[in-house]
């Protein structure tokens, strides 16, 4: 967001005095030419930048000019993260120092860069909710982000997917949003948490945290273990600290382990025929796994039905997803999902014939 980026540059010449173009460019991740209309916003909204040539020039701020951002205490320093995720921030039990941080810097800003920095405001909203669902109820959310802060050990009561109870020592790494739901990344040592599904799949409609090994610093590697936080029945912080390894990526390896739980989850491959009104729905329903079956799809013929190979899960699963399509699909190979398919419609026509 632009609004964001202005204030980074601010705060870049601020702290490093004279900068060129490219070294701006390099940290801000954009162009040159962006760099160029940006400075001249900041010198548009009174941020007095001075531009100097030759070997030794560059931009730099005039007469010892300084923001004003200061006065920002811990919660509202580590509430600015979730500027964009109000939401997330009352979950975590930072919605107030997130306010308060806001405010502080909308007053230490500029005129014209705080008048932007409400318009974004008002024209930007995030919904990190999936459609048609309620965010889980968390409400050991705090306890696990303190102890995350705090580097402690959690002391934790978790239910697995088949109602079994487990009791853990978590060192907690890290917490991970995904369309809202939250996740709590541990250092894995023990044994297995108990949320990982059975070898002939998992019930209908559920989805296993993923597990991980991640690289650390020194080239070992860190075995990661995901636990849904709704299932946590209790949380308490203990007042034993641990060391976070050196070199973890918590975003590297949640993609990691993302990736490792879809290709374990999708047990086979079917192959469908499907009609122009499917090709539409096939992402909403099956997310980045339909994107890709499609994007390989073979020519459509003259009704503009095309063949698609869809991963799927076990065949209990399968069946339920690929019925979702209705008349829009059928399902070619393989010959025992095929006869699932059929099977399963036929005893559902058998059912709504009875009186």
């Amino acid at each position: 967001m632009r609004a964001d980026r202005l204030l980074s540059l601010l705060l870049l010449l601020q702290n490093r005095g004279r900068m060129t173009a490219a070294e701006l460019a390099t940290e801000l991740e954009v162009s040159l030419r962006t760099v160029y209309r940006d400075v001249e916003a900041l010198g548009a909204a009174g941020v007095p930048v001075r531009s100097e040539r030759g070997p030794d020039g560059g931009y730099s701020l005039m007469n010892g000019y300084r923001t004003r951002l200061t006065g920002l205490n811990d919660a509202e320093a580590e509430s600015l993260f979730l500027a964009g995720v109000p939401g997330a921030a009352r979950e975590l039990g930072l919605g107030a120092g997130l306010a308060t941080a806001q405010l502080k810097l909308q007053a230490a800003l500029p005129p014209g860069l705080a008048e932007r920095a409400r318009r974004l405001q008002d024209c930007f909203h995030l919904d990190a909710a999936a459609w048609f669902r309620h965010s889980d109820p968390v409400p050991h959310l705090a306890s696990v982000a303190r102890a995350v802060w705090e580097q402690r050990t959690l002391h934790v009561r978790y239910r697995a997917w088949d109602g079994r109870e487990a009791h853990r020592e978590l060192r907690p790494l890290g917490l991970v949003l995904k369309s809202g739901i939250w996740y709590a990344v541990a250092w894995a040592d023990g044994p297995p948490p108990g949320d990982t599904a059975p070898p002939d799949g998992p019930p209908p409609g559920y989805t296993a945290p993923p597990d991980g090994i991640a690289p650390g610093a020194d080239g070992t590697t860190v075995r990661t273990r995901t636990y849904r936080i709704s299932r946590l029945m209790s949380a308490e912080t203990t007042d034993t600290p641990f060391e976070r390894p050196a070199g973890f990526d918590l975003a590297a390896c949640w993609e990691a382990s993302s990736q490792r739980l879809e290709a374990r989850l999708h047990h086979a491959t079917a192959r469908l025929r499907i009609s122009p009104r499917a090709q539409r729905l096939l992402p909403m329903q099956f997310g980045a796994a339909g994107s890709r079956a499609l994007e390989a799809a073979g020519p459509a013929d003259r009704e503009g039905w095309v063949l698609v190979d869809l991963p799927v899960e076990t065949p209990a699963v399968a069946v339920g997803d690929l019925l979702r399509l209705g008349m829009e699909a059928e399902v070619l190979g393989p010959p025992g999902l095929r006869a699932a398919v059929a099977r399963t419609a036929s005893e559902l026509a058998e059912r709504y014939a009875a009186p």
